[in-house]
C-alpha cells in the first residue's frame, strides 16, 4: 500500500522540538530528506555558549554511536581482510577465551556478550574524564576471561566489539578515518573520525551538559574507537544516508546488508543488525540508530521504501533524538506512535539468583541501570519496542515475567534485608583497583575524589549504590559471589570482580 508523504506535518513535528532550544542554550538541527534532497532543516540554540553563534544545519558535532553502521560498511567492503564468521582470536591472538571465540559478526550485532570497555573502567573507579589510550586498553581487554553472557544468547548493547574489530583492521593497514573521509566525499559530505577527544577537527563545536544549575562544557578521556568516532554536520549525515539509500556504486545494497536481521544461537531473529536497529511504527519498519557522547546526542531514522528519513544532531546532553525521529516519521507517513504503559507495578525487582535487577516507575523500566519506556503491547504485555534493548514483560501476581534481551526472565519484588556487617572490609581487583565497605556505605576513590555511596539491599547478596561521574549517574549492583568474592555489575559490564583483602 502506497503512503503519501506529508512533509509539512513532519516539519511541524521537528519544529516543535527545535523551537525549544533557546537562543541562550546549546542547540541542534533536525533535517528531513528524501531521494530528491533535503526537504527541510529546523534549527535552534547556539553552537557555542562562548560565541553565541546560532546552531545551523552545517554545524559540526560528534555523531557518537551513529558511527557504527558506517564502520560496518567498511568491514563489509573488505571481505579479503575479515569475515563476519571469523573468530576475534584469528585476528587478535592475544585475546583469551571466551572472548577469543566470539565471531566478528556477533561482536558487531550486540549479541557477543563483550563487556563494554567504558563501563568496565567505571567499575574500576576511573572517571569519564580519565585519559586512556588504544594500546593499554587492548592490553586490558586481553586480560579479561569473562563475557557478560554466552555469545549468541542475548542482545545487550556494548561498544567493545567495534574497538576490537577496528584494531584487527588497523593491523592490516586499513583505517576507518581514511575510509569515512573518502566515503564522505563521494556523498557530498564532510566526515571525519578522530582517535581521541582532544584531536583537532575542522569546525567541531563544544558539547554541553546541564548540572541542574548551569550548562557545563563536556569532555571525555576514553580513546574513541570506531564505535563512536565520527564527526560531521546534520547536512553531511543526511547526504551520507541519501547515498546509502541510493543504488550508486560502490554502496548499492550496503544498507540492506547492514539492516538485515541477525539470528541468535537458537535461531530467533534480532532486530539489531550491523550498526543499525529496526524500529516499528504502526506496523511499518524503519531503520536507524542513535549516538551519545558527553555533551552530544544524535539520531537518524530512514524509511527504505520511500527513501526518506530524518537526522537529529545536537551539542546538548538532554536531546531525545529517538523521540524526535519517531514523531517526525509518524507525522510524515501518518503512522501511530506507541503508547506508554504503566501496566507494570512500581517497585524494585530481582531475579531469583544472579545480579539481575529492575525498577519500575510508571512507564519507565530500568534494567541493570539502563532505562527504557514500556509501551502497550498485545494483551497484558508491555514492550520496549527497542532492538538494542528488547523487552516484553507482564505482571504474574507480584512477579514480572517475560523476556529482556531475548532470554526469559522472572523477577520478584526485592526485599531489603539490610547490609550485613560481614560485608565490611577492603575489596581489591586484579587490575589494582580497590574500594572499602564500611557499614552500609561504599567508599571508592582517593583524596578529593573519594566518594561515599550508600548501599541498598535487594536480598540474595545483591546491593545497589549510585555512582556519579560528571554528566553520568550510574546505579551499580554489588553481587556477592562468595564470602570473599564479589562482582560489580552495570548493564554493559557484568564481569568486574573484586576479592576481600587477605
Amino acid at each position: 500500500m502506497s503512503i503519501t508523504a506529508n512533509w509539512e506535518a513532519a516539519q511541524q513535528a521537528a519544529q516543535k522540538f527545535a523551537g525549544g532550544w533557546g537562543a541562550d542554550q546549546p542547540g541542534g538541527a533536525v533535517i528531513g530528506f528524501d531521494a530528491g534532497g533535503i526537504r527541510f532543516a529546523e534549527v535552534g540554540g547556539v553552537e557555542s555558549l562562548a560565541t553565541r553563534v546560532p546552531f545551523s544545519a552545517d554545524t559540526v558535532v560528534r555523531y557518537a554511536s551513529v558511527t557504527k553502521h558506517a564502520f560496518c560498511a567498511m568491514v563489509l567492503s573488505h571481505p579479503e581482510a575479515i569475515s563476519l564468521d571469523d573468530r576475534l582470536g584469528q585476528h587478535l591472538p592475544e585475546l583469551q577465551e571466551p572472548m577469543a571465540s566470539v565471531p566478528v559478526g556477533r561482536a558487531l550485532d550486540m549479541s557477543g556478550g563483550l563487556p563494554d570497555t567504558r563501563e568496565c573502567l567505571s567499575l574500576l573507579g576511573l572517571s569519564v574524564y580519565t585519559e586512556t589510550k588504544a594500546g593499554p586498553l587492548m592490553e586490558f581487554l586481553s586480560r579479561q576471561t569473562r563475557l557478560n553472557y554466552e555469545a549468541g544468547t542475548e542482545v545487550s548493547y556494548s561498544n567493545t566489539g567495534y574497538r576490537l574489530v577496528e584494531t584487527a583492521l588497523e593491523r592490516k593497514g586499513l583505517f576507518f578515518r581514511d575510509f569515512i573521509r573518502k566515503a564522505g566525499m563521494e556523498a557530498g559530505a564532510i566526515l571525519d573520525a578522530p582517535d581521541v577527544w582532544n584531536d583537532a577537527v575542522d569546525g567541531l563545536v563544544p558539547g554541553y551538559w546541564h548540572d541542574g544549575t548551569k550548562w557545563q562544557l563536556s569532555a571525555a578521556g576514553l580513546h574513541i574507537s570506531a564505535s563512536g568516532s565520527m564527526t560531521g554536520s546534520a547536512t553531511s549525515l543526511a547526504n551520507w544516508l541519501r547515498l546509502l539509500l541510493s543504488d550508486k556504486i560502490p554502496f548499492s545494497g550496503v544498507l540492506d546488508r547492514l539492516a538485515a536481521p541477525r539470528a541468535l544461537k537458537d535461531g530467533r531473529e534480532s532486530g539489531y543488525g550491523l550498526g543499525l536497529r529496526r524500529t516499528l511504527l504502526g506496523g511499518r519498519q524503519s531503520t536507524g540508530h542513535g549516538g551519545s557522547h558527553p555533551g552530544y546526542k544524535s539520531y537518524f531514522l530512514v524509511d527504505q521504501d520511500s527513501r526518506s528519513g530524518f537526522v537529529i544532531v545536537s551539542n546538548r546532553e538532554d536531546t531525545n533524538g529517538n523521540k524526535i525521529a519517531q514523531e517526525a516519521m509518524a507525522a510524515l507517513l501518518g503512522l501511530a506512535l506507541p503508547v506508554p504503559s504503566p501496566a507494570l507495578t512500581d517497585g524494585l525487582y530481582v531475579s531469583e539468583t544472579g545480579p539481575f535487577w529492575a525498577e519500575v516507575k510508571g512507564s519507565t523500566v530500568t534494567w541493570l541501570d539502563a532505562d527504557d519506556t514500556a509501551y502497550e503491547d498485545d494483551g497484558e504485555y508491555v514492550s520496549s519496542f527497542s532492538a538494542s534493548s528488547p523487552m516484553r514483560l507482564k505482571m504474574d501476581g507480584s512477579a514480572i515475567v517475560g523476556e529482556i534481551g531475548h532470554p526469559a526472565r522472572r523477577l520478584l519484588p526485592a526485599v531489603d534485608t539490610g547490609v550485613p556487617a560481614s560485608l565490611s572490609g577492603r575489596w581489591f581487583s586484579d587490575e589494582g583497583a580497590f574500594f572499602e565497605i564500611a557499614g552500609d556505605t561504599v567508599v571508592m576513590g582517593v583524596g578529593p575524589v573519594r566518594h561515599r555511596m550508600s548501599l541498598t539491599a535487594l536480598g540474595g547478596g545483591r546491593f545497589l549504590f549510585t555512582l556519579k561521574d560528571g554528566p553520568w549517574t550510574k546505579r551499580v549492583c554489588l553481587h556477592l559471589l562468595s564470602e570473599n568474592r564479589l562482582e560489580l555489575v552495570l548493564s554493559r559490564a557484568r564481569m568486574i570482580e573484586y576479592s576481600r583483602a587477605g
